[in-house]
């Protein structure tokens, strides 16, 4: 709310009328990746998605070098068909991790490679994409602002699994994993979701990047590496299993949209908006710490 405040003194056109529609499509993305990176924590056992971020580049790639100008390019093929590539990747990431039992930084860290070397691959220089049906995603959908379907699907999916007993599987096990086994909890299988969930959210966060970039290059996913990480560190949720949530993660990302454009229209040097993500990171990491130590200590 205070950053939200400051820019709306620093520049009073932030809330206009015509601003709020464009505004929300810039800020999709960073809160979707934010969002996207939650499951992986929540899991706990050292959980982290580091492919989320190259993910998102890959299936904007998909979108507009493979999907748009053929049959499958409209939004009833193309979606699907980007979910469950984003759910397939996520997949491979939870088995690894569960299966062939690989750290899970080193295991997306792998991933990250693998996808930013197909990402070069695919589309060495940026292509400008035709017009299309993803246009309206950063704009407005019948004077609905899109971003509002972008993040509001997956925010409303979640929503839908917490009434399930998938969430409350997923925070056991990355409470603590030995006591939800015991229980009678899949904890492979309750992993494996979580990471198969993670990249299905990334996929709709390439959707998003599409609709905001209008072209597919290899190098548009860079700048959310770090976001993803700070936004759910930002917004409380225990990077160590647990706790926390995908509302809370866009939350989150929000914050760190509403920084970026503040510094931005300080006219502050790149140099500071990247000290500003890694300090917001450190500062969140250190604090939610000690936040949930004392809770523990308490209990």
């Amino acid at each position: 709310m205070i950053l939200f405040i400051v820019n709306v003194i620093v520049q009073p056109a932030f809330v206009g009328g015509s601003q709020i529609a464009p505004t929300l499509g810039t800020m999709a993305p960073l809160a979707i990746a934010g969002m996207a990176s939650t499951p992986a924590f929540l899991s706990g056992g050292g959980g982290i998605d580091l492919s989320i971020a190259p993910l998102m580049g890959f299936i904007n790639i998909l979108l507009v070098t493979k999907l748009f100008g053929t049959p499958l390019g409209s939004p009833f093929l193309a979606v699907p068909i980007l979910l469950l590539v984003g759910a397939g990747v996520g997949t491979i990431n939870g088995l690894m991790v569960t299966r062939l039992r690989i750290p899970p930084v080193i295991a997306t860290l792998g991933t990250y490679f693998v996808l930013s070397g197909v990402d070069l691959q695919l589309v060495p220089n940026p292509v400008s994409a035709n017009p299309n049906w993803t246009n309206h995603l950063a704009g407005s959908i019948v004077h609905v602002p899109g971003a509002l379907i972008t993040i509001g699907v997956p925010l409303l999916f979640w929503l839908w699994l917490r009434r399930t007993s998938f969430v409350e599987s997923l925070l056991s096990v990355g409470d603590h994993d030995a006591t939800a086994f015991s229980a009678g909890v899949n904890v492979d299988a309750v992993r494996i979701a979580a990471y198969a969930l993670g990249g299905t959210v990334a996929a709709v966060g390439g959707i998003a990047l599409t609709g905001l970039v209008q072209s597919a290059d290899s190098q548009v996913f860079s700048d959310y590496v770090l976001i993803a990480l700070a936004a759910v560190a930002l917004s409380g949720t225990n990077m160590a299993g647990g706790r926390g949530g995908m509302a809370i993660s866009a939350v989150g990302g929000v914050s760190i949209f509403l920084l970026e454009t503040l510094l931005t229209n300080l006219h502050a040097n790149a140099y500071y908006i990247q000290v500003a993500y890694g300090g917001v990171l450190f500062i969140a990491v250190i604090v939610g710490s000690r936040i949930f130590a004392a809770k523990e200590v308490q209990a």
